[in-house]
Formats: structure tokens, C-alpha cells, sequence
């Protein structure tokens, strides 16, 4: 059976990917194929899932419909002229950090459209969220490919790539604030008394049901908040303490700090 979908890259993103989109039976081991750079990520993702890994990718894309752009952002200019050659009339989604549709163009000049996407790390357990940007508006078919591949992560949302930095700032670095706030409330449960381990449990589930309420509540995270939150008492006093110290003011500036780098890192591309 022919290739029908393409890996520049073999690491943990393109895993959940090819591990999604044969559990979701868009397409069999059979039709998808890897490549990496220099280490045994795609023979080791070729062993586990049964796709084919090859040295060099553009005999696969011969008769492959989509490349998939999974390497590091600082690879793109290393990439083999033949292979760029080789995605001629094909549709390539990228999932680089900071990498602009231009300088996408620029390198796969004969593309018959391109996709920027920003995923998050928690689409390695198809728990993610991933917004993304056609260069041009897709037809039925490839609409249909690049949500496919975006469902493998888990949630997606069509932006303009004048938001993307934003994006980046918010849900692709999100991740890392929330495992500082994690660790944050281990410490903290730690100075008052309680078992490190049990501490770290404490939090973790904490996080966790707190995350799943939310995401099935109708209410927004302020109500919920206030739910439990009585006058007077345990809640409150911490609330205040977080109000005193401006939280949000903080955490609006470490997202327009992101921000900030994500648009000089996409301008240095």
C-alpha cells in the first residue's frame, strides 16, 4: 500500500500524531512514513507502530498527499533541496514553534498549501489544544486531512497568524505555568507539615478535578470560584493574599512576555 502521509521527524508530537491517526483509523501503518535526523527517534516510532521509517522521505512522497513538518524549527534550513523539490502539489503542515508561513513558503515554494499550527505537549496523550493557519482557504479534502491530524492532539481552532503568538504565549507555553503552579502548591503543602508524596498527590488531583469541573461546567471559572469560596473563611483569606500580590497582573505580563519573544523568535526566522 502506497504512503498517503509523510513525517519530517519522528519525535514525541509526530508519535501522537501517527498513534492518533491509526487509532482513529484515518489511515493504516501501511500508509504513513517517517523519517528523522540524526538519531533513532523514526526507527524507533517505525518499531512501535508499525510505519515505515526511510532515510530519505521524497521517494514516499511520490504518492503521499500531505508532508508533515515535526522537526526542530533550527532543522528547516537544513532540510535537503530534493526533498523541498518533492512537495510539489502537496499539502504540508507544519507544527515548528515560531516558524512563519513566509519563511514556510520560502522553503516549500511549490507546496499546494501550507498549515501553521501551534500545539501544545499535552497532545502526546491526545489531551492537547492546537491553533492553526492555512496559508490559503483549504478545499473539502484537505480540510478534512489537517483536521484529522489536528483531532490526533485533541482540541483545534482556525486563527489568523497575527494571533498565533498569542496563542503561543497562552496554551503553547500554558502547559509549563500550570506544572510551576503544580510544583508551586507541592512545595507550599510541604512547608505546612504535610508528606512530600502526599503533597505532590494532594496537588496534582487537585489540579486535575479542578480542570475537568471546569472544562464540564456551564459556569465560567469566576463563579466557580466564588462556589467555593465562603466570606470569611479559608478560601477567601488565601484568595486575598493572591488579590494583594496582583496574580493576575502577574500572569499578564509573563503571557505578554511570551508573547513577545514568540514574534522576535518568528522574526529571526
Amino acid at each position: 500500500m502506497s504512503t498517503q502521509i509523510a513525517f519530517l521527524g519522528a519525535g514525541r508530537m509526530a508519535a501522537a500524531i501517527v498513534n492518533g491517526l491509526i487509532q482513529n483509523q484515518h489511515y493504516t501503518p501501511a500508509q504513513i512514513a517517517c523519517t528523522c535526523g540524526d538519531d533513532p527517534s523514526g526507527p524507533e516510532l517505525a518499531g512501535a507502530t508499525g510505519i515505515t521509517y526511510l532515510p530519505d522521505l521524497a521517494p514516499a512522497l511520490q504518492t503521499a498527499h500531505t508532508l508533515v513538518l515535526a522537526c526542530k524549527p533550527q532543522q528547516l534550513s537544513d532540510i535537503n533541496p530534493a526533498l523541498a523539490h518533492a512537495t510539489q502539489d502537496k499539502l504540508s503542515l507544519s507544527i515548528l514553534a515560531g516558524t512563519t508561513l513566509h519563511t514556510l513558503h520560502t522553503r516549500f515554494p511549490n507546496a499546494r498549501n501550507i498549515i501553521r499550527t501551534m500545539p501544545n505537549t499535552p497532545g502526546q496523550i491526545g489531551a492537547g489544544i492546537t491553533a492553526y493557519t492555512p496559508a490559503q482557504g483549504l478545499d473539502p479534502d484537505d480540510e478534512t486531512r489537517v483536521k484529522a491530524i489536528l483531532n490526533a492532539l485533541g482540541n483545534y481552532h482556525e486563527v489568523e497568524e497575527s494571533q498565533l503568538d498569542a496563542v503561543t504565549a497562552l496554551s503553547g507555553s500554558g502547559p509549563a505555568y500550570v506544572f510551576e503552579f503544580a510544583a508551586a502548591l507541592r512545595d507550599a503543602g510541604t512547608q505546612l507539615g504535610l508528606d512530600p508524596l502526599l503533597a505532590h498527590s494532594l496537588a496534582l488531583h487537585t489540579l486535575h478535578g479542578a480542570a475537568a469541573l471546569l472544562i464540564q461546567s456551564e459556569q465560567d471559572p469566576e463563579a466557580l470560584r466564588d462556589a467555593v469560596t465562603s466570606k470569611g473563611g479559608t478560601t477567601a483569606a488565601a484568595l486575598q493574599v493572591l488579590s494583594d500580590h496582583d496574580l493576575r497582573g502577574l500572569i499578564q505580563n509573563a503571557l505578554t512576555a511570551a508573547r513577545d519573544r514568540s514574534t522576535q523568535l518568528a522574526n529571526e526566522s
